[in-house]
């Protein structure tokens, strides 16, 4: 009988590294702006593995949007990490509409709840996760004539976010208790603030959606993190990371 060659096996293959980024707007691509995904992937070309970086960031997205997409979106892809940012769309009360909206397009409960579960269903399939607060807002004139009523003040250049700082204190939380990493974009453009005497509107281009200075900012604090999960695979079997 002849002996043929033995085939490489897939696990003998050589190690890559997947990333999804699932977000809304913050996170999916700009037009003119070099969003925390791309810059990512050029900051990684020199890793010891490949790695690969697919944005699945949607545009006016809550969680609960993105949860009709999740398996598609994220699980089928078999990522090694997932980068999760939410929290605009889920805490905006919509004001602008006849009558104004009471709350929030999702409760903070609900934001929790779907948050939760993306984090469970990614680790129960073999997947890592880091955790982002979403950015601060501050006042245009275009938000000025959509939201400039109860329960937000526009007398106070923070007074769109009095409903964002709690999603954003419960994205900390949550990353708190189920020991995810957390890159906390809040707390960094208030620092930026602080550390600059100048507002973090120069961090965004329309008030809400970060400008490549604002992402740059973003990715600075990411990267070391994104790094020190590709680099715990190096060497290893092409699973995903645990």
């Amino acid at each position: 009988m002849p002996v043929h060659a033995q085939e490489s096996s897939p696990a003998s293959a050589a190690p890559s590294f997947l990333i999804v980024t699932f977000g809304d707007s913050t996170t999916a691509p700009r037009k003119g702006v070099d969003v925390y995904t791309s810059q990512l992937e050029t900051r990684l070309k020199s890793s010891p593995i490949p790695v690969r970086l697919v944005n699945k960031g949607v545009g006016g997205n809550t969680t609960a949007m993105a949860m009709k997409r999740f398996k598609t979106d994220v699980l089928d892809e078999k990522p090694d990490l997932v980068i999760i940012q939410f929290g605009i769309n889920d805490s905006m009360v919509d004001v602008w509409k006849t009558p104004p909206a009471q709350a929030s397009r999702v409760s903070l409960e609900d934001y929790e709840k779907n948050l939760r579960f993306f984090v469970a269903e990614i680790r129960r399939n073999g997947g890592d996760v880091i955790l982002m607060t979403p950015n601060p807002l501050r006042w245009t004139p275009l938000l000025h004539h959509n939201y400039d009523k109860p329960p937000y003040d526009p007398s106070d250049e923070k007074g769109l976010t009095s409903i964002l700082e709690k999603y954003a204190q419960a994205m900390r939380a949550i990353a708190h208790d189920l020991n995810v990493p957390l890159v906390d974009v809040y707390a960094l453009y208030d620092t930026w603030e602080k550390t600059n005497g100048e507002s973090c509107l120069k961090l965004l281009g329309d008030g809400m959606h970060p400008n490549t200075r604002g992402h740059t900012l973003t990715t600075d604090t990411l990267e070391p993190i994104v790094k020190s999960k590709v680099a715990s695979k190096t060497g290893a079997s092409s699973s995903p990371v645990k």
